[in-house]
């Protein structure tokens, strides 16, 4: 029997470290909530677990940065509602001022309405910002832009879009024609020669009329059987009569001025063109700061047109960061197009004269279509943000699920192991206290 060293106590007291240890730990697990309290705990288990919250974080984040940006396009669109109303309100202005049973006063007070509602459109652009951005009025500084061409309302008209011009075929007119230009209504009359090309195949012993008189060709002129060649029937065609061959009847027109003498309806066709082109520049510079240019063309129904120029701001575009990454994928770019007057092409649009208001219609129209275009974007961007948001709380959801099996305590099992280690801690404590009894006997033997 020694005294120097009591083993079942040391023994005892070393187990009864191991249990309190243990003990220790169980406690901080349940009272954090975590079952990794640092690296120690698990070292392979805390990077794991710090990587998830990075990403978890991170897409908790870029879901509120979604819902930032549907809120941002829901206020560029809900202002764009208000512009498409005045539009409409426009459309209907100008569509009422191009009836001819109005008076100037009418179409005066048309005009003040329109000016208004500019104006208006004006300011909604300038004013509607989300979180001190403005969202309607572009981005950067001004620069130039086209305005789209007009076919005028004319009939047959060709415009082929080439970028900064556009084609303009115009419908080919021959004499006899019937044309109705910025509301006026023409005959196609034809020059002298012209006139000459209608008969100019006649065959011996067929009629043409010329003013009034009905001559029958020959090989030579014979006035007392009303017979007469084709060089003397030549030598009577003179402006302001009319000729008639075959089932073809045509009125000479002085090829100078274009426009017959006695009845300002008749036309050449050469100044139908010039009209026409005259009313396709007025209505392809509606809205316009540099009004459209013509460059002629290798005949006369065609011709190259220049397109007008407005100034206003480039579109505003603004990137939305909606992943835990810098991958640029995660980026959603929203555009939005300047929407002010000159931008929708509606600057300073006329409806005050009949032929103004009905060219301000089609300026309407393009402008009601920008808007709807612009409108329809952001709702699909709206739609794609709302996808979106859901799918990051669903990665947010499972990421998290896994991230809590690998950091979090599992409250049933480790109060098992506390209520464990609380047992074999009083057991320990006993144990070392019975040990401690054990060497008393020794003083039995000193006396």
């Amino acid at each position: 029997m020694v005294v120097q060293h009591n083993m079942q106590a040391a023994n005892a007291n070393r187990m009864l470290n191991v249990t309190t240890s243990a003990q220790s730990k169980s406690t901080e697990k349940l009272s954090s909530g975590y079952r990794i309290n640092r690296a120690a705990d698990d070292a392979a288990g805390l990077t794991i677990s710090e990587k998830m919250r990075k990403q978890i974080k991170g897409l908790d984040r870029a879901s509120t940065n979604a819902e930032d940006g549907v809120s941002a396009v829901q206020t560029a669109e809900g202002a764009l509602t208000e512009v498409h109303s005045m539009l409409q309100r426009m459309n209907e202005l100008a569509t009422q001022s191009a009836n001819g049973t109005n008076s100037n006063t009418d179409r005066k007070a048309i005009q003040d309405e329109i000016d208004q509602l500019t104006t208006e459109i004006d300011r909604v652009s300038e004013t509607t910002k989300f979180n001190e951005t403005y969202l309607l009025k572009g981005d950067g500084a001004e620069k130039a832009h086209n305005v789209n061409a007009h076919d005028a309302g004319l009939d047959g008209v060709t415009l082929t879009d080439k970028g900064d011009e556009v084609e303009v075929t115009l419908k080919t007119l021959n004499a006899g024609d019937k044309i109705s230009i910025a509301g006026k209504n023409y005959t196609i009359g034809a020059t002298t020669d012209e006139a000459k090309e209608l008969y100019k195949n006649a065959k011996v012993g067929e009629k043409v009329t010329v003013g009034g008189t009905t001559y029958e060709i020959a090989a030579a002129t014979n006035a007392d059987k009303g017979q007469i060649s084709i060089t003397d029937l030549d030598g009577k065609i003179d402006k302001g009569t009319t000729v008639e061959y075959g089932n073809k009847k045509v009125h000479v027109v002085d090829k100078t001025t274009g426009i017959d003498d006695n009845d300002s309806s008749i036309i050449t066709a050469a100044k139908a063109y010039e009209l026409e082109t005259a009313e396709i520049v007025k209505a392809s510079s509606i809205g316009t700061d540099t009004a459209a240019k013509t460059k002629a063309g290798a005949t006369p129904d065609k011709f190259t047109l220049t397109k007008g120029k407005v100034n206003y701001n480039d579109a505003l575009s603004f990137n939305l960061h909606v992943g835990a990454d810098a991958d640029m994928t995660n980026k959603i770019t929203v555009n939005i197009d300047s929407m002010n007057s000159a931008g929708l092409g509606v600057k300073g649009i006329k409806a005050d004269t009949e032929q103004d208001a009905t060219y301000a219609i089609d300026a309407i129209a393009d402008a009601i279509s920008t808007v709807s275009s612009q409108r329809s974007a952001l709702g699909a961007v709206q739609n794609r943000l709302e996808h979106t948001i859901n799918n990051l709380d669903n990665v947010v959801e499972n990421t998290t699920s896994a991230e809590s099996r690998i950091r979090d305590t599992d409250m049933a099992e480790e109060m098992v192991n506390y209520s464990k280690n609380n047992i074999l801690a009083q057991a320990g404590q006993s144990m070392l206290a019975q040990a401690n009894q054990s060497n008393q006997g020794v003083l039995s033997l000193l006396q």
